[in-house]
């Protein structure tokens, strides 16, 4: 059973907006989005697949068939990188340490593959460091299969441990075949997820994301330039990844700041790299101006209530463990919904600080932010009268639902 406070908010002035925001969420009311629906999207790209967020708020910016799972291609790589990462910062490898080329290596992901490579020698050595860069620079596909077996001891094994991690961050639908996203049957993705990873890496791992932004590497007398066409173009961009497959066009996974602000987006299924890489600038750039950031709640401050059962108290107030903050849309304001949404009503006792349920908002039929809340007070079990009281009120409104 679900409570649901809902509100849409359509004025003009953003201090006029949070005011009905924050008016609005705190009224129990059931409003649908049939509507919203129907209206046109407020952005349109080329892409099949598209995502894009504000990392300081989470707010979902852009979103075009988020969870349909594509083959990643070289996006691959993302997590091929933060598992590498992620060994380093707990201390299982150093940016020193060498690992060798195996015949493996060389020939899958290396000059007779003809597919992207940092050109490493057969039976070399080469430092953990200077694969990182191979790998995400030059997209390096021996690079990637070095550090499987160097860490792993075969890139099936190191297979097992992308997957494993892909789980630890939350990444649920996307599945990894091997470490290079060279085709494998049951290998794909989604925008949502990529995004996900995407700011994972930038927020856990600011030592290493500057390599998303070097201009060139050269390995092997072999200079190569980053094919990250978002670097070129004077937007803020600085990361991260292309992509392209047969099956599912041209991919990217991208990142911009400016102004105090940044942006994550990525997208696939696009037909060509000059239209992937002026979609991609597109989007950005329409998030980076089409949106005004609006404050809700400050820290600690009542977002709402959640009803209670057999309390001393018929509500407990509700509030986010932080302030909450979303970017709303210049135009077409009238398309906000916020609600407060949990399951209840809440059995007393209740303690301070236990989750509740959260505040979901929406911009047409889009949920653009979902903020968990939790009990802003603590609430007794009632008296005997009063958990009667309560019982009967349930029973009568369970009969209605």
């Amino acid at each position: 059973r679900a409570a649901a406070s809902s509100g849409v908010g359509g004025v003009g002035f953003v201090s006029a907006l949070r005011w009905a925001l924050r008016t609005l969420v705190m009224l129990v009311a059931a409003i649908g989005a049939a509507q919203a629906q129907q209206q046109a999207p407020l952005f349109e790209t080329k892409a099949r697949q598209a995502f894009m967020i504000d990392a300081e708020t989470g707010t979902v910016l852009f979103s075009k068939d988020p969870d349909a799972p594509f083959p990643p291609a070289s996006l691959a790589k993302l997590m091929t990188m933060e598992v590498v990462f992620n060994a380093i910062r707990t201390g299982k490898l150093s940016l020193d340490t060498e690992f060798p080329v195996s015949e493996y290596a060389w020939r899958t992901g290396g000059a007779p593959s003809r597919t992207s490579t940092m050109f490493a020698a057969l039976n070399s050595s080469i430092r953990v460091e200077d694969l990182i860069q191979g790998v995400i620079v030059q997209s390096a596909n021996d690079g990637c299969i070095i550090l499987a077996e160097g860490m792993a001891g075969s890139e099936d094994n190191f297979v097992q441990l992308m997957n494993e991690r892909a789980r630890e961050l939350g990444l649920t639908t996307s599945v990894f075949r091997n470490s290079t996203g060279l085709p494998a049957e049951g290998q794909f993705v989604t925008a949502r997820e990529l995004v996900r990873l995407a700011t994972h890496i930038w927020r856990e791992y600011p030592e290493f994301y500057k390599y998303y932004s070097q201009a060139d590497f050269t390995w092997n007398k072999i200079l190569q330039r980053n094919r990250n066409p978002l670097l070129r173009m004077n937007i803020g961009a600085d990361g991260l990844k292309t992509g392209y497959t047969e099956a599912s066009g041209y991919a990217i996974v991208g990142s911009a700041a400016r102004d105090g602000r940044r942006v994550f987006v990525a997208m696939s299924g696009v037909e060509t790299d000059a239209q992937r890489a002026e979609e991609a600038r597109r989007l950005i750039e329409w998030g980076m101006r089409a949106f005004d950031r609006v404050e809700l709640f400050a820290a600690g401050e009542v977002v709402g209530e959640a009803r209670t059962y057999g309390g001393e108290k018929s509500g407990v107030a509700l509030r986010a463990a932080g302030p909450v903050a979303i970017f709303v849309p210049i135009t077409n304001r009238d398309r906000l919904i916020a609600r407060i949404v949990y399951e209840g009503p809440v059995v007393a006792p209740v303690e301070e600080g236990t989750p509740i349920g959260s505040l979901k908002v929406w911009i047409g039929d889009m949920m653009s932010q979902e903020t968990p809340l939790y009990a802003a007070e603590s609430v007794g079990q009632g008296k005997i009268h009063q958990r009667a009281l309560d019982a009967v009120e349930e029973l009568l409104i369970g009969w209605l639902r």
